[in-house]
C-alpha cells in the first residue's frame, strides 16, 4: 500500500522499492514542486533540469545530490517526473533559476512529449496526450484518437498502423524538438551541459518508441545539432543498464503510462552518472 506526497509521487512500504517519499520544495516564482532538499540560490550552485531520471524517481540519492556530496557545490534539482521541453520552457522560474547558476545540466528529453503541429500534450505532465490536431487526423483518418491518454501509447499504435506515415510524423516531431531545445538553451544564461541519460546509445533505436528507448525519437544527429550551443555533452548511456535499474510500481500508482511498464535507473546508475559529470563540471566551474 502506498501514499501520495505533494508532487504526486507514491511512497511504497511493502516491496522494498521506496522507503520514503522525497522531500518536495519550490524556488522563487516557479510554480513547480521539485525535489528537495531545498538549496540557497544566493551562493554558487549548479542547476539540473530534466525529467523523471533527473528527478530521481525511486532512488534515495539522485545524481545531482551525489555530485553535491562529492564536490561540496550546492546542486539544485529542478527535475520533474514526465517533464519534457514544454515544462522546461513553460515555467519561466526554472529558466531563471538555471540562468543564475554557475552551470546548468540539461537532461536530453524525448521528442514525443511535447506539443507540436500534430498534437497537444498536457502543460505539466508532458507524457499525457490531450488532442490530435487536424494535420494528424488527416494523416491517420482511420484512427480514433479519443482512445489515447498518453503520447507513447498513441505513437506505438500509429507506427503499427503505418510505418510510412509515422515517418512523416517523426520528422515533424524532430523539427519541433530541435526548435524547442534551441529556445531552451538560448534562454539559459549560464553554461549548459547536455546530459544523455539512457541505456541506449544516441545512434541506436532512434526511431523506436518503446519505454527502454528513452529519450524516444532522439538520435545522435539531433543532439549533434545542439552541441555547438552547449559547453559539453556527457553521454551516460552505458551506465544505465538493466542490472542497475529499479522496477517502477504499477502504472496506476506511479502515474506512468498504462500498459507500458518502465524500469527506471537505480542508485548504481545515478552514482555512475554523477561520476561522469563531476570532471566536466569541474572544468566549467574552475576553468
Amino acid at each position: 500500500m502506498g501514499e501520495y506526497n505533494e508532487v504526486g509521487e507514491m511512497s511504497f512500504h511493502g516491496k522494498g522499492r521506496w522507503k520514503a517519499a522525497p522531500e518536495a520544495c519550490r524556488y522563487g516564482v516557479s510554480k513547480l514542486a521539485v525535489r528537495g532538499p531545498k538549496r540557497s540560490l544566493t551562493n554558487e550552485y549548479v542547476a539540473f533540469l530534466g525529467g523523471t531520471e533527473t528527478y530521481g524517481k525511486f532512488v534515495a540519492r539522485p545524481f545531482a545530490q551525489g555530485i553535491e556530496a562529492a564536490t561540496g557545490v550546492a546542486c539544485v534539482n529542478l527535475g520533474q517526473p514526465n517533464a519534457g521541453i514544454d515544462v522546461m520552457l513553460g515555467d519561466t522560474g526554472l529558466t531563471r533559476i538555471a540562468s543564475g547558476a554557475a552551470a546548468a545540466v540539461v537532461q536530453v528529453p524525448c521528442a514525443a512529449n511535447l506539443s507540436n503541429p500534430f498534437y497537444k500534450v498536457h502543460s505539466r505532465r508532458n507524457d499525457r496526450f490531450l488532442r490530435a490536431e487536424p494535420p494528424l487526423r488527416a494523416l491517420f483518418p482511420e484512427v480514433d484518437f479519443s482512445e489515447f491518454s498518453f503520447t507513447r501509447h498513441m505513437l506505438m499504435h500509429l507506427k503499427a498502423v503505418s510505418p510510412e506515415r509515422f515517418g512523416q510524423l517523426r520528422l515533424e516531431l524532430a523539427r519541433a524538438w530541435e526548435t524547442g531545445m534551441r529556445m531552451l538553451i538560448a534562454g539559459i544564461r549560464a553554461p549548459v551541459i547536455l546530459l544523455w541519460f539512457s541505456e541506449r546509445a544516441p545512434d541506436r533505436d532512434e526511431d523506436a518508441v518503446e519505454a527502454r528507448c528513452e529519450p524516444v525519437l532522439v538520435g545522435r544527429e539531433m543532439v549533434a545539432g545542439l552541441q555547438r550551443h552547449a559547453v559539453a555533452f556527457v553521454e551516460a548511456g552505458k551506465v544505465a543498464q538493466v542490472g542497475a535499474r529499479v522496477a517502477s510500481p504499477p502504472s496506476d500508482a506511479a502515474g506512468d503510462e498504462a500498459g507500458v511498464p518502465r524500469d527506471l535507473p537505480g542508485q548504481a546508475a545515478h552514482d555512475a552518472v554523477a561520476e561522469a559529470l563531476i570532471p566536466v563540471l569541474a572544468g566549467v566551474l574552475d576553468p
